[in-house]
């Protein structure tokens, strides 16, 4: 059987992500970047994709690990990629053995997104402290009060729902249920899952649905929530630009990620199971939740702590007394 080009294993392997798994075509090419860079490395010692092996791939992970623009996080995401490549071409019978397999999962990998303390939340969301938007408003009058309701909007879906940005900015009119509490959103793979909106979240969009998207239609119509000036789509770098404008009250440059986080931090760290926190996120797997693990085990602790007879607190309080 002839060697199979890096250029045509890519090629086959991003058919099969878009056709067959039905990716989104953000995630294909986040694939592409990362298989292309393993590519790469591989070709520095005259080694294509089909024909690495185990000590191909260690290599590339120090290499990574010793650069400084990329954290644990970055690099266990490319070992992903490279995983999903290799079941792909085992299955397809174009290796005999994949090097990915039983390559350790350095600890340091596992290290919990970057989040917001409450406090910080709180003043991004309150508008009395100057998070709903303002840095971002013009001179427009209407127009600029109708962009200051929508960021607000949709600052509380992104902490309410945990949400990422495309989902936010693809989620249609008809998804939201908010007589019934939740919204329809299309993830990764373009699943949909139901996701619970709190009492602050239907509130403000409510007044965002009556009073200003109709002012950022400008006669126009659209199936989207969320809107740009003359109805025009949102687009990622937009909302995120709005998002780290509205956080510049709290010293803390944060992006859409970081609410996301924050508000599945804030749920484990309020005693939510794994599970439930695994639905609300929408990840396919349990696995990629369990990164919140280590606070679910803290709070298991505190709650020890404070409240066991045979704790160590109580039994110190004990001799005290005594």
């Amino acid at each position: 059987m002839p060697v199979l080009s890096n250029e045509r294993v890519l090629t086959s392997f991003l058919d099969y992500l878009k056709i067959e798994k039905g990716l989104a075509r953000l995630t294909v090419a986040a694939y592409t970047r990362d298989i292309g860079q393993f590519a790469g490395f591989l070709e520095k010692r005259k080694r294509t994709l089909v024909d690495a092996n185990r000590q191909d791939v260690r290599d590339f992970m120090d290499e990574l690990f010793r650069r400084r623009d990329l954290d644990g996080r970055s690099v266990a995401r490319k070992l992903s990629a490279l995983r999903h490549l290799y079941k792909y071409l085992l299955l397809d019978r174009h290796i005999e053995h994949d090097p990915t397999l039983n390559i350790e999962t350095p600890r340091q990998w596992r290290v919990l997104p970057k989040s917001l303390a409450r406090d910080e939340v709180e003043m991004i969301l309150n508008p009395s402290a100057g998070g709903d938007g303002a840095p971002l408003q013009d001179s427009r009058g209407k127009e600029s009060e109708a962009i200051a309701s929508r960021n607000r909007a949709m600052l509380e879906v992104f902490y309410a729902g945990a949400l990422r940005v495309s989902e936010v900015i693809s989620i249609r009119l008809e998804d939201l249920k908010l007589d019934l509490g939740y919204v329809l959103v299309r993830g990764k793979g373009d699943k949909e899952r139901i996701v619970p909106l709190g009492a602050p979240a239907q509130q403000v969009l409510r007044d965002y649905i009556a009073n200003a998207r109709p002012i950022l239609l400008a006669g126009k119509t659209s199936a989207l929530l969320f809107l740009g000036r003359r109805g025009r789509r949102l687009t990622r770098q937009r909302v995120w630009q709005m998002v780290s404008a509205a956080s510049e009250i709290t010293a803390r440059h944060a992006s859409p990620h970081m609410l996301r986080h924050s508000a599945a931090t804030h749920m484990v760290e309020e005693g939510a199971d794994l599970r439930t926190v695994q639905t609300i996120l929408g990840h396919a797997d349990i696995s990629t939740t369990q990164v919140y693990t280590h606070l679910a085990m803290d709070r298991l602790k505190d709650v020890y702590t404070r409240f066991h007879p045979r704790s160590a607190r109580r039994d110190g309080n004990k001799k005290e007394k005594q």
